[in-house]
């Protein structure tokens, strides 16, 4: 967050109350997208910020790593994505890190795993203790953007529970494996799903505020 504070303080005396957290946050998104080598979009601009705030609401709109392929469809649909949008906005896992509570019940209970995936994993993050152990989403180049979390979901190396079941027999397969074959129509879905989710109910006109600390409201 320290990074969208040093944006918006640059932004706000280059330019005082007029460029929102809401879209510095949208096109730090597409700018470090890109800079990892993926693909870039045109980002939609004149969004505002929100006066309020919640956790619980955050936490029951996000999926949770432990979702099955109908939860995460429904998750989506929630917010008007599609099949489509799941499994393209997914592949943003070829970058990051998660916690040892959000793979663990994946990789000492589930059955689709590699199994020296898993206990490579189980080395590192025990049944108990060590929570804050972070490993990466795409054990391959975790500081790319490319397709290797696909390639990695059709050898049953997914780190996450909810990664794994888009390659698991269901719905989700031909697109992991449309995607896993050719780089350029994952960046494609993805820019498109990128901005379909930036459509998601923004706050414009007279409605929110522009925030001077995207920490807080004004």
């Amino acid at each position: 967050f320290y990074v969208v504070d040093d944006i918006k303080a640059k932004v706000e005396k280059a330019c005082p109350g007029v460029v929102s957290c809401a879209d510095i946050l949208a096109i730090a998104a597409r700018d470090s997208t890109a800079m990892l080598g993926g693909p870039s979009w045109e980002v939609k601009l004149g969004r505002r910020d929100s006066t309020t705030a919640s956790r619980a609401a955050a936490n029951n709109s996000i999926p949770a790593p432990t979702f099955n392929i109908s939860g995460l469809l429904l998750s989506f649909a929630a917010q008007g994505l599609s099949l489509e949008d799941l499994v393209a906005l997914s592949g943003s896992h070829t970058i990051g890190l998660a916690r040892c509570t959000s793979f663990r019940t994946h990789i000492y209970n589930d059955s689709n795993i590699d199994a020296s995936f898993a206990k490579s994993l189980q080395r590192k993050c025990p049944k108990s203790g060590k929570d804050n152990v972070h490993q990466p989403l795409d054990f391959q180049t975790p500081t790319s953007f490319d397709n290797l979390y696909y390639h990695n979901l059709l050898k049953m190396k997914g780190l996450l529970h909810s990664d794994q079941e888009l390659f698991n027999g269901a719905s989700a397969d031909c697109l992991v494996e449309e995607y896993a074959a050719d780089t350029s129509a994952f960046f494609k879905a993805f820019a498109k799903s990128m901005i379909k989710m930036g459509d998601i109910k923004p706050l414009t006109g007279s409605s929110g505020e522009i925030r001077t600390n995207c920490r807080k409201v004004n």
